[in-house]
């Protein structure tokens, strides 16, 4: 017969404890919890989205070097393959065309890559979800990006519109596939995704080639390298293979638009990950600290007579450190069961972003043994110093109560404020000033959570600060157009005459490699025009930024990513028309929003070019009424590449920035209320516990409930209205770093703290405070007075 396992004395001690003060152990592990659930959300997640992409990319052959150019003889391929370091290499014919999209009133842009009938690329491979592979014998037949089908709800043997090389041609959709290339699928000069207006294809080459005049030739090259061998030396040499051929500069995959955006993103997860869940677990050290020092004091009796029984020291902070283990377990559990629920939500969101054949979400033990041992390490460093102090307490002394506090006129009460002060404000303030340390802890604990709040209010405002910059005072125009190849100044007039226009800006971007030492990025040079109305050079205050008649403009950002500044002298390779390299001076620098941004004159770039008034866009301003005979007429226009209505690209924009910051901000206010509701909670119950003899001698003095409630939620009340400066000071300085950290090669958020943030935030942590202190006023209403008032023998 098996005998029933009986614990321990003390561990029966150690249960009876936990359930006297439940309370306060649940507001602890509630704590723990939230950091334990961030922890275990970010970690998951990262790991789930790290796994997938390295099985994706292995899997399919992802590329490891990038270049595109103007039109090379297939005879170069063997040379490329020859290069040192190159493991294999394909070359390919890449184009953009204008879609017409069945239920879509502008115009779609999309991208064709062409493969071949008789095999699977040996680089870039694609993931077939549906359908079948194209038939060499029908040219019209393509492969379609999975997000463009989902969201323009097209089907198999579907239909669709696209002007290539001038021509309006029906494709029809025979398979729906995905790329590693695109699993962020993004229109080049976009910094969202919007996949209704952007569509990957891929189609049978003899068939592109044909129509591009790229028959014995190709534009675009994907290299895989030999294990050790050096990009950057593989790339110089490709670069120079490239340069007679129109060669626009090749780029690492570091550097490839779709992995940078994934890899930055795992960067955020890693650093959020351990972050927060520092700020949390930090937090809740000191509420159990504050909890278990209190709890020690009171069972100094207890730990006297233990001693006496022969308990040592060792055995006695084991126990108690116990206590606190074992509140962070319970923690544990309901963190990481938390932490799996929000982690597959933001798998949620990535799936509607990153295009994976199968993201899953997947928590493996190392997370969760993670968090528990970052939860062990902070309720271990919260109980240490109250229990070191309680157990070395000698039995004799340990058997006498503590001295009670000596009572003064406090600082306050001798300020000229203090004759206005009654009875039970004179008590509050003397109670503060008897632990000037713990209400200071409390302070910031109750700071800590005003500061979360505002930070994930005041990226709302950052949202708005950067969308009415971009869209309202750097670009005002009304539609983006786009051509497949620079024109002549004839084509500003032909735009002029389409329905609907009443202002043309032209617009010139030339590719270009920017060169400072050893640092490089290649980009678009932007001219802009003298006196420009339309599209205008803003910095992240939405001042406008005049571009001298010589030299380049460039971005905080850019100029960081080369180490240069104003004055400086920086190369630039030409990677269109005549090309050449040239010796710049850096005239400026603008702290923009958006991209990594180089601007000059456009006069000057004309010059630098050779050229005369050639433009490769424009910027139109309409008559809002016109915008559907319009936007017909771009789309079957053959030199039109694409065709961006502001309308629809900030409709996009505001969706995609909702989709991303909804959760996290959701977050935010359930975490930041948590710590709230403990840091108060804890500091009402250390009180009540401390002062329940002094409260109920006064109500059998006569005091009322509500006066007795006022002189111990008043505490509180001060406490927290003492930490909204100290949280708003704190959330401004977190939310700065945090922008900071997030400014990319995309988008730079700006900082903008409105009032509506402060005041939401410190609504939040007041209601939270109210909320704990309506609970802790329950339990006073219900305290016994005559079990209080015995005296302990």
């Amino acid at each position: 017969m098996v005998r029933p396992m009986r614990l321990s004395s003390l561990n029966r001690k150690l249960l009876r404890d936990l359930l006297e003060m439940k309370g306060q152990a649940l507001a602890i592990a509630l704590v723990v919890a939230a950091g334990v659930a961030m922890y275990v959300m970010y970690g998951s997640t990262f790991e789930s989205l790290q796994r997938t992409r390295a099985a994706y990319y292995q899997r399919q052959r992802f590329a490891d070097v990038f270049a595109s150019l103007t039109r090379a003889p297939s005879r170069l391929a063997p040379e490329i393959a020859a290069i040192p370091g190159v493991s294999a290499a394909a070359t390919r014919v890449v184009a953009a065309v204008t879609l017409d999209v069945p239920g879509l009133d502008e115009p779609a842009s999309g991208l064709i890559t062409s493969i071949e009938a008789s095999r699977r690329p040996a680089i870039d491979d694609l993931f077939v979800r549906s359908g079948r592979w194209i038939d060499g014998g029908r040219p019209d037949e393509v492969l379609a990006s999975e997000a463009f089908v989902a969201a323009n709800r097209l089907r198999l043997g579907g239909r669709i519109g696209a002007v290539i090389n001038g021509r309006l041609r029906q494709l029809t959709i025979v398979g729906i596939a995905l790329s590693p290339e695109h699993v962020y699928g993004i229109r080049p000069g976009e910094i969202v995704p919007d996949d209704r207006r952007f569509g990957v294809f891929w189609m049978e080459r003899q068939a592109l080639a044909a129509a591009f005049d790229m028959e014995g030739a190709f534009n675009d090259v994907a290299l895989t390298l030999s294990p050790g061998a050096s990009a950057d030396a593989v790339i110089a040499r490709l670069d120079r293979l490239l340069a007679r051929y129109g060669g626009r500069g090749a780029i690492p995959r570091a550097l490839q638009l779709s992995h940078w955006t994934v890899e930055n993103e795992l960067t955020q997860l890693q650093a959020f990950g351990f972050v927060l869940p520092l700020i949390f677990l930090g937090v809740a050290a000191f509420i159990l600290n504050v909890a278990l020092a209190r709890a020690l004091a009171l069972q100094r009796p207890q730990i006297a007579a233990l001693k006496a029984l022969g308990y040592g020291n060792r055995a006695l902070a084991w126990h108690y450190l116990k206590w606190a283990q074992l509140v962070a377990g319970l923690g544990v559990v309901a963190g990481a069961a938390a932490g799996a629920v929000l982690g597959r939500l933001i798998i949620r969101v990535y799936n509607q972003f990153f295009h994976f054949p199968e993201l899953l979400y997947a928590l493996s033990p190392g997370v969760v043994a993670g968090s528990a041992a970052m939860a062990a390490v902070a309720a271990a460093a919260g109980a240490f110093s109250a229990v070191r102090r309680a157990v070395r307490i000698p039995p004799a002394e340990a058997m006498r109560p503590e001295p009670p506090a000596r009572y003064r006129p406090s600082i306050v009460e001798r300020s000229p404020i203090g004759s206005r002060l009654g009875t039970a404000g004179r008590m509050v303030i003397r109670n503060l000033e008897r632990h000037p340390f713990r209400a200071g802890a409390s302070v910031v604990g109750i700071a800590f959570a005003g500061a979360i709040l505002l930070v994930g209010f005041v990226f709302i405002d950052a949202m708005d600060s950067l969308i009415t910059t971009q869209f309202s005072v750097a670009e005002r125009q009304d539609v983006t157009v786009s051509f497949a190849e620079p024109r002549s100044a004839a084509a500003r007039d032909a735009l002029a005459r389409l329905p609907g226009v009443i202002a043309v800006e032209p617009a010139r971007a030339v590719p270009a490699r920017i060169r400072a030492g050893h640092r490089h990025r290649n980009l678009a040079i932007t001219g802009v025009l003298p006196g420009a109305r339309l599209r205008r050079v803003v910095d992240s205050r939405g001042r406008v930024v005049d571009v001298p008649p010589s030299g380049l403009v460039l971005s905080h950002l850019l100029a960081e990513v080369l180490k240069v500044s104003a004055g400086d002298v920086v190369e630039v390779d030409l990677l269109e028309g005549r090309r050449g390299s040239y010796r710049l001076p850096v005239a400026g620098l603008v702290d923009d929003v958006l991209g990594l941004s180089a601007y000059m004159s456009m006069p000057a770039l004309h010059e630098l070019l050779h050229e005369g008034s050639v433009l490769s866009g424009a910027a139109l301003l309409i008559d809002p009424q016109q915008a559907a005979p319009l936007s017909r007429r771009l789309k079957r226009l053959p030199v039109v590449a694409g065709a961006g209505f502001k309308s629809a690209v900030l409709r996009n924009f505001r969706d995609v920035l909702a989709a991303n910051m909804n959760l996290s901000i959701s977050l935010n206010v359930i975490f930041a209320g948590i710590i709230a509701f403990g840091v108060v909670y804890n500091a009402a119950r250390v009180s009540l516990s401390e002062r329940s003899r002094e409260l109920a001698s006064l109500r059998v003095l006569g005091f009322s409930r509500a006066e007795v409630s006022l002189i111990l939620l008043g505490e509180l009340a001060l406490l927290s209205l003492a930490a909204l400066p100290a949280g708003g000071l704190l959330g401004y300085g977190m939310a700065a770093a945090i922008v900071r950290s997030l400014d990319s090669e995309v988008y730079r958020f700006p900082l903008v703290v409105s009032r509506a943030a402060f005041a939401w935030s410190f609504l939040s942590v007041i209601a939270a405070a109210l909320l704990s202190g309506l609970i802790v006023r329950q339990r006073l209403d219900r305290l016994d007075l005559v079990a209080v008032l015995k005296i302990r023998e």
